[in-house]
């Protein structure tokens, strides 16, 4: 059961050691969001913005988050989405949803953050041919290979 219904967000460059409930601390230099959970349990949620967590939208007036948060690790197991500031109460999931879930961030994670793999030159290149020149070719041709 969702306790905070809408959240009052605030822009900070830290997150506070204590968490206001009822407010979506905002820092943009560390790329994050903590909020007290919104089930009313007292847990601190942190939310990092990065190209595979969640994204944060500023309209000017309001704050959403995508995708929804799911407390799987808290004692609450609260799932909620904010969208326009407003906290809207998801479906629970099952311990399949969880882990699926789970896998596919893994997955996500691992294609975004992957290293291209290095190559690495040949131990022994062999010697280059020499180059010959378009007259070299042509006399070869016309008379056959030096003997």
């Amino acid at each position: 059961m969702i306790r905070h219904q809408r959240l009052e967000h605030r822009f900070v460059e830290h997150i506070p050691e204590r968490l206001q409930a009822g407010v979506l601390y905002v820092s943009m230099e560390y790329a994050t969001s903590a909020h007290s959970c919104c089930c009313g349990c007292g847990e601190e949620v942190i939310v990092p913005f990065t190209p595979t967590d969640w994204k944060m939208t500023f309209d000017g007036e309001t704050i959403s988050l995508r995708p929804s948060i799911g407390n799987w690790t808290l004692k609450c197991r609260s799932h909620y989405v904010i969208d326009r500031s407003k906290v809207i109460e998801a479906d629970p999931w099952s311990e399949e949803q969880i882990e699926a879930e789970r896998r596919r961030d893994r997955a996500a994670k691992a294609r975004f953050y992957e290293q291209p793999p290095k190559v690495e030159p040949p131990a022994n290149p062999a010697p280059a041919k020499p180059q010959r020149t378009i007259w070299q070719r042509i006399s070869a041709w016309v008379i056959g290979p030096k003997q």
